[in-house]
């Protein structure tokens, strides 16, 4: 199928050869993760957590309390970085927004029929809009991956446009389910494409339906944001996310970023971890004790 978009895609020089990329994986994973140990990358990793509740009995009040607890590391903890963001479904955007006490916190809702991306085009957009105007500064959307596997590419790029649109000064995260995309040649797509419809950040998995965050999409999404940052000179974000709860995972992600992507982007303006477990196993590693503390 010849248009702009599988044109875009078949121009990058990015590897689709999932056997390379786990031998590339396992070799930086075996070389290199044990010197990211240290405590400063582990007080640098919790400041890139979007701690996150994205539960059926979630409440304003489980929400008000889950953002108190933010509140709190700050009065106890003050000495240590807080989460980056708090991540919620949108319709608690306004609540966090209200509760939440900690300026170098942002909220991050997620949105577009999260989390199959399987609603009207226009209800992705008005609840991007209502999210934002509820105090979201940041959306969490998942490509339509159903567009994407039977190939309407521009479709997913338009609908990704729109919602980008919707945003306005809210930055954008695009998850590309990379569970049901399996294969390195589907993540690159993917990738790409969203990097093109305006994504500022791409997001391996929502955690919900399919296998969440994997260092082998972690390391093909790395390689596209390094080869986009090249042609484009814009910086892209990457969050790996789903099912990465211990600090040895966390630092499987932050060493794959490290040697792709470089130094730069060692920070919450380009590195998110998305997690709900990995908050309290991180704290307890610094801390040297264990700690429940969200």
């Amino acid at each position: 199928m010849a248009d702009k978009y599988h044109d875009t895609v078949a121009k990058s020089q990015v590897t689709t050869d999932d056997n390379f990329v786990a031998a590339e994986v396992a070799r930086i994973i075996n070389e290199k993760r044990e010197e990211n140990r240290t405590p400063e990358v582990l007080k640098k990793l919790f400041n890139c957590i979007d701690l996150t509740t994205l539960k059926a009995t979630d409440s304003p009040q489980s929400v008000a309390k889950f953002t108190e607890r933010v509140n709190d590391f700050e009065n106890e903890h003050g000495d240590l970085p807080n989460v980056a963001a708090i991540c919620v479904y949108p319709c608690f955007a306004q609540v966090v927004r209200t509760v939440l006490e900690v300026s170098s916190v942002n909220i991050a809702a997620v949105s577009g029929g999260f989390p199959a991306s399987q609603t009207f085009p226009e209800v992705k957009v008005a609840e991007t809009a209502l999210a934002v105007e509820g105090g979201a500064d940041e959306i969490d959307i998942v490509l339509n991956v159903g567009n994407f596997l039977d190939g309407d590419w521009e479709e997913v790029c338009d609908e990704i446009s729109e919602i980008k649109h919707s945003c306005r000064n809210a930055h954008l995260k695009v998850i590309l389910e990379t569970g049901a995309l399996r294969t390195a040649e589907n993540i690159r797509a993917a990738a790409i494409l969203a990097m093109y419809s305006g994504a500022d950040f791409i997001k391996t998995s929502t955690g919900k339906e399919y296998p969440g965050a994997s260092l082998e999409a972690a390391y093909i999404m790395a390689q596209c944001i390094k080869e986009y940052h090249e042609q484009t000179g814009n910086m892209i974000g990457f969050k790996p996310a789903g099912g990465v709860s211990t600090t040895d995972e966390a630092l499987g992600y932050y060493t794959i970023v490290k040697e792709v992507l470089g130094e730069k982007w060692l920070n919450n303006r380009y590195f998110r971890i998305g997690a709900s477990r990995l908050a309290n196993n991180l704290l307890s590693d610094i801390l040297g004790e264990e700690v429940k503390f969200f």
